[in-house]
C-alpha cells in the first residue's frame, strides 16, 4: 500500500510513502495480500473454478481484477506452493513418519478449462499437506517423475500411493517408489462408476431381453374380453411383464438390465409354479 501527504499545502504532494507493515502481508512486487492468493488457491484447487469464475468471485468480494489478472494471481499462488517445502513442512512430515511409519502420497491432475495446461497436485494424505503443484502441458511419466523427485530426495519412507486412473500418474509413482503399494482412489472410483458409461448404456434397455418379451400385445388382444379367472390371471401376468420394460434402475449399482432380468425370472418362476399346480402348457 502507498500513501501521500493529505495536507494540500505540503511541498511534495506527489511523493508517496509505502508501509513496511502492509508490504509484509503481500507477495513481493504485488499489491495483493496473501489471503487473496490463498483464496484464489482454494477456488482453483478445491472448488475447481475456472479463471473466469475466480475473477467474478473476486469482484463480488470487492477485489477489482480481470480474467488476465486472476490468472496471474493463480500463478503467484503456484509460486508459493513450489516453495512450500519449508522447514516447517519438513518438520510436519517428520512427525507424520514417526506416527504412521511413512507418508501416504496422492497425485491428481485438474484441468478446469479445456485446452489449458493441467494442474498436477501432490498431497500427503495423513496430514493433508500439499507438497507439490505445477502446471504441465503433457503430463507425461517423465514430467511427473520430475515433479515427484524433490519429495523422493527427502528420504522419507512412503507406505502408500493413491491416484486416479491416469496411466502416466500411476507409472510415475510406481517407478519412483517401486516397492510401495498402490491404490486407485476410492473417490475417483465411485465418481467414475456413477457416470453414464458403456456398462450403464448396455444395461439401460438390453435388446436381448426386450426381444424375449415381445408379442405381449397379441396375447393381450386374445384375453382382453375374457372374463374367466384364467383370463384375469393372464392379464395380471401380462401387466407384470410389461412393467419390466419400464425399469430405469438407480445408477451406479442398481442397473436396469439386472432389474429386468431378475423381474423376468420371477415372472417365469411364478408361471411355472402355476402350471405345476393347475396343469396346462408350460410357459
Amino acid at each position: 500500500m502507498a500513501y501521500h501527504c493529505p495536507n494540500a499545502a505540503c511541498g511534495k504532494p506527489e511523493r508517496y510513502f509505502t508501509s513496511a507493515e502492509a508490504d509484509a502481508l503481500c507477495l513481493k512486487y504485488t499489491s495483493y495480500a496473501y489471503d487473496v492468493l490463498a483464496l484464489v488457491g482454494v477456488m482453483r484447487f478445491k472448488q475447481h473454478r475456472t479463471v473466469t469464475e475466480i475473477s467474478e468471485a473476486l469482484k463480488e468480494r470487492g477485489i477489482p481484477t480481470s480474467e488476465r489478472h486472476a490468472m496471474r494471481l493463480y500463478e503467484w499462488y503456484l509460486t508459493l506452493l513450489r516453495a512450500s517445502l519449508t522447514p516447517d513442512v519438513k518438520k510436519d512430515l517428520t512427525s507424520v513418519v514417526e506416527t504412521y511409519k511413512g507418508l501416504l502420497l496422492s497425485m491428481d491432475g485438474v484441468q478446469p478449462e479445456k485446452g489449458n495446461e493441467t494442474l498436477y497436485v501432490v498431497r500427503e494424505g495423513f496430514s493433508g499437506r500439499i507438497l507439490a503443484a505445477k502446471n504441465l502441458k503433457s503430463g507425461s511419466k517423465t514430467e511427473l517423475m520430475a515433479l515427484l523427485k524433490p519429495l523422493k530426495d527427502l528420504g522419507h519412507p512412503v507406505i502408500g500411493l493413491v491416484s486416479d486412473g491416469q496411466k502416466s500418474i500411476r507409472l510415475a509413482m510406481e517407478e519412483t517408489w517401486p516397492d510401495t503399494p498402490y491404490q486407485y482412489c476410492q473417490y475417483h472410483y465411485l465418481k467414475d462408476i456413477a457416470k453414464p458409461s458403456s456398462i450403464w448404456t448396455a444395461n439401460s434397455k438390453p435388446d436381448s431381453l426386450k426381444k424375449s418379451l415381445r408379442g405381449l400385445r397379441e396375447i393381450e388382444k386374445q384375453v382382453q374380453d375374457d372374463d374367466s379367472v384364467e383370463g384375469e390371471v393372464t392379464r395380471d401376468y401380462l401387466a407384470a411383464t410389461r412393467s419390466l420394460l419400464l425399469e430405469d434402475g438407480n445408477p451406479p449399482l442398481d442397473l436396469p438390465g439386472v432389474r429386468i432380468y431378475e423381474g423376468a425370472q420371477a415372472v417365469k418362476a411364478s408361471l411355472e409354479q402355476s402350471v405345476a399346480k393347475k396343469g396346462g402348457p408350460r410357459p
